[in-house]
């Protein structure tokens, strides 16, 4: 299975919704990035790991899944880069390719010395509107409409109606 592999908070300094939402809260930004490759990963088929940098802070590494993306935290004095470099090194082999998602030049160089293929921050998001224009191109060619609750739920059911969709049991 192809891996894509995202240095988060690379990405979320690149683009401009989270940029916006960094201001406010790193933890929206964060949440919204998930969010946004969970779409992705669903479309593509790729196996999505979002990597964020957690070098200043003390503890272990920190490894967990929501909506199907694997979201790992970086253990304590090691960078984002340190590790994307670590995974990429462990899934890239015959059967696997492995993108990595970073503007970050320096980086982009060190895994395409171990076999990886990068993807720009830019190219991520070109890749990421064009599928919602494709989705939204298909919904409007087989009639179908999006559905919305207009009454008011509590927030655990929405949490759970959402790991629905997203296909998280």
């Amino acid at each position: 299975m192809n891996v894509l592999v995202v240095d988060g908070y690379n990405i979320i300094g690149a683009w401009e919704e989270l940029q916006e939402l960094k201001l406010k809260d790193i933890g929206q930004a964060r949440d919204r990035l998930i969010e946004l490759l969970a779409d992705y990963g669903a479309y593509s088929g790729l196996r999505v790991i979002v990597v964020f940098d957690a070098y200043y802070v003390k503890g272990i590494e920190n490894r967990h899944k929501e909506y199907q993306v694997e979201i790992i935290y970086t253990k304590e004095n090691e960078t984002a880069d340190e590790c994307i470099e670590r995974l990429v090194k462990e899934l890239k082999n015959v059967l696997n390719q492995v993108y990595v998602a970073t503007s970050d030049y320096a980086e982009q160089r060190t895994i395409f010395g171990r076999g990886a293929l990068r993807k720009s921050a830019r190219e991520l998001y070109i890749e990421l509107n064009a599928i919602d224009r494709e989705i939204a191109d298909k919904i409007e060619e087989t009639g179908q409409k999006r559905h919305t609750i207009k009454i008011p739920l509590k927030q655990d059911v929405l949490d759970k109606f959402e790991k629905w969709r997203r296909g998280d049991t």
